[in-house]
């Protein structure tokens, strides 16, 4: 059965959920984005180590991976400089409970995010050691991004984000920058520059949204995301090359992981030394069925080259209980043997694998 087929009898079965590197294959991309072959039709290959720097990576994500993302840098703020949140809520919002992650933290049914009993859990994970301390996460950049007319994540659910990462920083004029765009709707912001392409990626309305989750909006998020926490990228390399790679994600096993995830790799980052950002997806974005738009367009790649940058593309897949392909932010690979799911904690198992291959670019460089 195809992915396709799988994610459609899914979607019916669970009604109502919402809205080659050192000798291995790789795929050419240059400065615009555009490829010249295909990456699905190249075998995956094992994630390299690249020697990369353990300093200065950061996080980001859109929508589910946004979600995600958040995870990530309250478990392990150590190992981050920065995190970057799009069209997404507060780290933990669902608490384990996918009632409340429809109810609370895309629309507000059940009432407004609720960022006392968030605190709550954050305190108790931190006793156990669950997750990074106040000290660690006060050094965070960050950088968040909602659309005002988003139907999938209500915006005043980004507005909750916001109270919580301002709450968590030592100065949150100076590192948190939160946009909101009046008339965007639900997705990531790629600019009005980036064109359609002869990959079959179409990029939406920003103010209808869908397809592809990639908007058409004034703005290139990829951009600002990554200058804000990092810094701009030097002058005068704009044109700068990198490479497409799709690695194996069968070593870092986690339950709704896809087969195959993809990293970035400029030319000027195969000798080692470079930082690391990962990013990650929404839902109904993976690599999955071939729609590699978001590891492709989503202009994270050409900021990447022009800095030189690593980018780390993993890649969920859809299943029964997770019909639409997103991470994990309400605790579907934990709930079936916890009763108080930890998907959002240091043990969390998309986290570790998540974390997993982190390590990996960072382990000293292959021979």
């Amino acid at each position: 059965m195809t992915a396709k087929a799988r994610r459609l009898a899914a979607s019916l079965l669970v009604g109502g959920l919402a809205v080659g590197l050192f000798g291995g294959p790789v795929t050419p991309l240059y400065a615009d984005e555009g490829a010249k072959n295909d990456a699905t039709s190249s075998a995956a290959i094992e994630l390299p180590a690249l020697g990369a720097r353990r300093d200065d990576a950061s996080v980001l994500g859109v929508s589910s991976g946004g979600y995600m993302a958040s995870q990530m840098a309250v478990a392990w703020p150590a190992r981050f400089a920065g995190l970057g949140v799009i069209a997404a809520g507060p780290w933990a919002c669902a608490r384990g409970s996918l009632g409340r992650a429809l109810g609370q933290c895309m629309f507000t049914t059940k009432g407004p995010v609720d960022l006392g009993a968030i605190d709550a859990r954050y305190q108790r994970y931190l006793e156990r050691e669950l997750v990074g301390t106040p000290e660690q996460l006060a050094t965070l950049r960050a950088y968040t991004w909602h659309g005002g007319a988003d139907k999938v994540v209500a915006p005043s659910i980004g507005e909750s984000l916001a109270q919580q990462l301002s709450a968590w920083l030592a100065d949150p004029e100076q590192q948190l920058r939160v946009v909101v765009d009046a008339e965007a709707a639900h997705g990531w912001p790629v600019g009005s520059d980036t064109p359609n392409d002869d990959h079959g990626i179409a990029i939406a309305d920003c103010a209808e949204g869908g397809g592809t989750h990639l908007l058409d909006c004034e703005r290139q998020v990829a951009q600002e995301a990554l200058d804000w926490i990092h810094g701009p990228a030097p002058d005068g390399n704009s044109e700068q090359a990198g490479r497409l790679v799709r690695f194996d994600q069968g070593d870092f096993d986690a339950r709704g992981l896809a087969d195959a995830g993809y990293v970035f790799i400029p030319d000027a980052c195969e000798s080692g030394g470079c930082p690391v950002s990962v990013a990650l997806h929404g839902c109904d974005m993976s690599a999955e069925e071939g729609d590699e738009s978001f590891v492709r367009r989503s202009g994270l790649n050409p900021r990447a080259a022009a800095e030189g940058r690593l980018v780390l593309y993993p890649q969920a897949e859809a299943s029964m209980a997770n019909p639409q392909g997103c991470w994990d932010w309400w605790g579907f690979t934990e709930s079936s043997w916890q009763l108080d799911p930890l998907h959002d904690s240091r043990q969390g198992r998309q986290l570790s694998a998540l974390m997993q291959m982190l390590d990996r670019l960072q382990s000293a460089k292959d021979s």
